[in-house]
């Protein structure tokens, strides 16, 4: 059955202080969003290399947020897999998914902000070898959140998988993942849709377990019926801080309504 169309709100965690940051997730939770975001990066990635500007680390807000918010989901997009042990890293998610009530959702990519790793001493490697490691890491991620004690709160602790690689990187969607988050045009998105639904077909998948997700930026959310009709159910837009400006986001909230009803 196919996934329900569904909008959510990336928060960059730029803010100049933490109070920024939960205001604007309380906000987007009440404009409608169904899902809240940040991302896993140890300073403003994409603009430069310049460490000085106001940042928090990913897991911590993610946690704080899920204390402060109450109805929409609750994940990274993404955390980095490099950053950390696959068994931590699930232990933290089983943690913030008790903290937020049964609502989170452990999004994980493979990693390629060299930055990053250069400043808090990771071993950047190729592409591939951070593929090879999230491959490596996803299994030990499962199979660690099946030992721990409480369970998370539903039994199943939704799985994440952020990438657009189509011969490895979609394999591992299709084995593993319970949502999947990528970025690009529209035909893109149709494209890596088709190829995604190969991968189940040659294990045996249905395609619709798993929702489609998209990371949009201000001037993409206009082409959210395009998206839509690519096969992405769950359309992202990304608030740019520090502003924060849920204009956008309200505008995807009442054409999803406008869809479902």
């Amino acid at each position: 059955m196919p996934h329900p169309l569904r909008i959510g709100a990336a928060i960059p965690p730029y803010g100049p202080g933490y109070d920024d940051v939960r205001q604007a997730a309380q906000a987007a939770e009440a404009a409608g969003a169904d899902s809240l975001w940040t991302w896993d990066h140890f300073f403003q990635s994409g603009a430069s290399e310049d460490v000085s500007g106001p940042n928090f680390e990913c897991m911590m807000i993610l946690a704080a947020l899920a204390a402060a918010t109450s109805r929409a989901s609750v994940g990274a997009l993404v955390a980095c897999n490099s950053y950390r042990n696959p068994d931590l890293h699930a232990d933290m998610a089983r943690t913030i998914d008790h903290v937020s009530g049964g609502r989170f959702v452990l999004g994980v990519g493979a990693g390629w902000f060299e930055p990053d790793y250069a400043e808090y001493g990771y071993e950047f490697g190729t592409a591939r070898d951070r593929v090879d490691a999230l491959a490596a890491a996803l299994p030990r991620m499962r199979d660690r959140l099946a030992k721990l004690s409480p369970q998370s709160v539903h039994g199943h602790l939704p799985l994440l998988v952020a990438g657009g690689g189509e011969r490895i990187l979609l394999g591992l969607v299709a084995e593993y993942a319970d949502l999947w988050n990528c970025y690009g045009t529209p035909a893109e998105m149709a494209h890596k849709n088709a190829i995604l639904d190969e991968h189940c077909a040659s294990i045996g998948r249905d395609p619709d377990e798993i929702e489609r997700t998209v990371l949009l930026e201000d001037d993409e959310a206009t082409l959210a019926e395009d998206y839509h009709k690519a096969g992405m159910t769950h359309l992202i837009v990304t608030l740019t801080a520090p502003r924060y400006d849920i204009a956008q986001l309200e505008q995807l909230c009442a054409w999803r309504d406008r869809v479902a009803a």
